[in-house]
């Protein structure tokens, strides 16, 4: 059983228990937590979905709301909230609606639930759901290691110059394009030129990767005005928070 839920309820009641039933019976398993953020931390990690079960005694805190707001923008996971129009209306305050897979009205119609939960548990609705990073480098071992760090998270795509990214882009489709700003032959800003001058990719988002952290280089990288910069010599969960933050500021 390697698909997980958790579900975040001002307590483990009757409904709460009967969901925990039925998710078991599709093979998915499941893990409770109080709507407390250190309790919530604790059990996040590698869940698949969260269920917030709202009511008038839930209080739940806007800190571990922007908690599981950040979690599911890093691992590419969403919400599921169950309750009244008002009450998902205040949790929207602080999940964009980005992050909502689908939002219940009580009374609960647990059979819907679970089939929408069994629906969203799909593999190939997994990956569909996964924004799609496209990283152009020359250096290889680089490129590969960096989509080592993001695959999980993201479906990643490797152009190892900017005229393989450009046929690349001729048939695919990207939410965000990682680009070298050093690079021989066609350097990243002929190839942000080029993007931004053909139709069908002028709208995609462009962060560059540069190597050179000095203020000088980073103005000149700024001048270009990419959606931002990443150096290179970033560490792992830098970068996927930086990513996790960019996805959701384009969810607002």
């Amino acid at each position: 059983m390697n698909r997980r839920v958790l579900i975040v309820g001002a307590a483990e009641g009757f409904i709460i228990k009967g969901l925990e039933a039925k998710l078991k019976g599709i093979d998915v398993a499941s893990v409770y937590s109080p709507p407390v953020m250190k309790d919530i931390k604790g059990v996040i990690k590698d869940t698949d979905l969260v269920i917030i079960f709202t009511d008038e005694r839930m209080g739940i805190k806007a800190d571990a709301l922007v908690y599981i707001k950040d979690h599911c923008a890093e691992v590419d996971s969403q919400v599921i909230v169950i309750g009244t129009r008002s009450e998902y209306s205040t949790v929207m305050n602080y999940i964009p609606e980005g992050l909502m897979y689908k939002f219940f009205e009580r009374p609960l119609e647990i059979e819907t639930l679970i089939t929408d939960i069994e629906k969203y548990m799909d593999e190939e609705s997994q990956y569909a759901r996964k924004k799609s990073i496209l990283i152009v480098d020359d250096d290889v071992s680089y490129m590969s290691m960096i989509m080592d760090w993001l695959k999980d998270a993201f479906r990643v795509s490797l152009a190892n110059s900017g005229m393989e990214a450009i046929t690349w882009l001729a048939k695919n489709r990207a939410d965000l394009i990682l680009l070298d700003y050093e690079m021989p032959i066609t350097s990243g800003p002929q190839v942000l030129e080029m993007l931004r001058s053909n139709a069908g990719t002028s709208d995609i988002p462009v962060m560059f990767l540069t190597g050179k952290g000095d203020k000088e280089s980073i103005m000149k990288v700024l001048s270009l005005k990419p959606e931002g910069y990443i150096l290179k010599s970033v560490e792992r969960s830098v970068l996927r928070e930086t990513l996790a933050k960019f996805f959701v500021s384009r969810m607002s």
